[in-house]
């Protein structure tokens, strides 16, 4: 069973196990929240949840087995007040070579939380550096505590990003302030982030797992398949042209009318009351 952990920061969300697993992880803390939002907390507080090979691999765990449960419609990943992650594990790293990196395609894993179809809000508290940046930004938007500090220092341990840095970033904020930040190893506050681009909303930093869990519920009561075609849509945007991006999301348009949950949403609306979804 995932284990249930009391949140201090969580105070006006509901909580419950969630049950359909007896995974045990070492890494991370997993609580279904509002009924249909899965919560995700790094949790190796003494290295400030520095991205570990056993973390990564507790966490695509707990997001897949939310992915597979139809109670959940959208994830939250957090870590502490101190640090969401202050990077990769470099204790693991640093006498690696490079037949190793290059063979084990050192970090290849991680993307796979970039091919789940359920949204995922990282919500971000202190330090948000090197990987625990590129973690983040893999998720679908950053929601920050306003201490937050977000950056890309590899260079200065000799390395440059490796599991999406320099790609991701620079979509996020723009080639020159990318390339400054991966250049020099400076971080970045919660304020700039936000008027970079990369951060969609701040809150108080004692707020935001209970914001982020708001918006997260927000979501995962609408329409489940109109939001996972929404993201992707809005991911393919990032890979392909403007004139294929508009014919899939007319494609996607298109097909949400053989849905109840269309039917449902306009009947609503013109009867000015709430949607009851079905997700079908």
């Amino acid at each position: 069973m995932f284990r249930s952990v009391l949140l201090p920061t969580s105070r006006l969300i509901a909580r419950r196990t969630l049950s359909t697993t007896t995974k045990a992880y070492e890494n991370i803390q997993v609580e279904v929240l509002q009924d249909n939002v899965g919560l995700i907390r790094l949790h190796r507080p003494k290295a400030l949840n520095a991205l570990s090979d056993a973390l990564f691999a507790d966490l695509i765990h707990a997001a897949k087995e939310f992915e597979q449960n139809d109670a959940i419609g959208c994830m939250v990943v957090t870590g502490s007040t101190k640090a969401f992650a202050a990077g990769a594990d470099i204790s693991e790293m640093k006498d690696r070579t490079f037949d190793h990196t290059y063979s084990k395609n050192m970090f290849s894993e991680w993307a796979d939380i970039t091919k789940l179809g359920k949204p995922i809000i990282a919500a971000v508290n202190g330090f948000c550096l090197g990987g625990g940046c590129e973690l983040a930004m893999m998720c679908d938007f950053i929601l920050a505590g306003d201490k937050a500090k977000f950056g890309q220092p590899e260079i200065n341990l000799g390395i440059i990003p490796g599991a999406g840095g320099t790609q991701r970033l620079t979509r996020a904020i723009g080639k020159s302030k990318a390339m400054y930040l991966c250049l020099t190893g400076e971080m970045i506050d919660a304020e700039t982030a936000y008027q970079n681009g990369l951060v969609a909303k701040i809150f108080p930093a004692d707020d935001l797992v209970d914001e982020a869990v708001k918006v997260a519920h927000t979501i995962a009561g609408k329409g489940r398949m109109s939001v996972m075609m929404a993201k992707e849509a809005v991911n393919a945007s990032q890979e392909i042209s403007l004139q294929e991006g508009l014919r899939l999301e007319r494609r996607f348009f298109q097909s949400l009318f053989a849905t109840h949950d269309q039917k449902e949403g306009m009947k609503a609306f013109l009867e000015k009351r709430t949607p009851a979804f079905t997700n079908k």
